[in-house]
């Protein structure tokens, strides 16, 4: 059986475990923290999660592991048969990430643990994040999904990133990036629609505490 390690907290590991989900995919969770540990490394090169265990060995970076899990499990396909479709998708999953998420992951510290992040970072992130929304703007479907009609994994990095990088957005560059961007606002309100959500978002609510308890203790 799979065995996704990680923790409940994590917007990546929360992807793959979506993915895991509606496949219908039977695998087990592992409580597992990123770290430089050599126990740590030994599972994931990089000292990050998720990591996927698989019977041949362990996988880590999310796009490999949701790769992987298209390619071996069966249920709903999560990427479209056609070639050139499936680079659209893979291509919007690449943008949302490098422009949307990792652009707002500079300013987490601020956002969700009042760690206060330097202006010079937040005002780079503000011009990284508005470019990056009007990326996906231009590029996405939403038609009601990111890339069509079709569920597929770049709803997993749309639904785990926008909605982070428009907390950013409230909380710390005072500025609402789904102003003037309804498909996106009514995608986030259809994925959380999601029957799997409700237990995504149940397992994160319980291990929030324990999570923020860990940061602080971390400073």
């Amino acid at each position: 059986m799979l065995k996704l390690h990680g923790f409940p907290v994590s917007n990546y590991y929360n992807m793959v475990k979506l993915a895991l989900l509606e496949k219908g995919a039977p695998f087990e969770e592992v409580l597992f923290f990123s770290g430089q540990t050599p126990q740590v490394l030994e599972v994931s090169p990089r000292g990050k999660v998720p990591v996927l265990q698989t019977e041949h060995g362990f996988l880590s970076e999310t796009t490999v592991i949701l790769d992987y899990i298209e390619q071996t499990q069966g249920g709903k396909a999560l990427l479209p048969a056609d070639p050139y479709a499936k680079a659209k998708v893979h291509e919007l999953v690449k943008e949302i990430e490098l422009y949307i998420e990792l652009p707002a992951r500079t300013c987490y510290a601020e956002a969700f643990f009042g760690m206060p992040v330097e202006p010079l970072v937040k005002e780079k992130a503000r011009t990284e994040l508005l470019a990056g929304f009007a990326t996906l703007k231009r590029n996405g479907r939403f038609a009601p999904y990111v890339a069509g009609g079709q569920l597929t994994l770049a709803d997993l990095m749309f639904c785990f990133s926008v909605d982070l990088a428009c907390a950013v957005g409230k909380k710390v560059l005072n500025i609402d990036f789904l102003e003037d961007f309804p498909q996106a606002k009514a995608l986030l309100e259809l994925m959380g629609q999601n029957p799997h959500m409700a237990k995504i978002v149940a397992d994160k609510e319980a291990a929030m505490p324990s999570f923020l308890e860990m940061m602080r203790n971390r400073r």
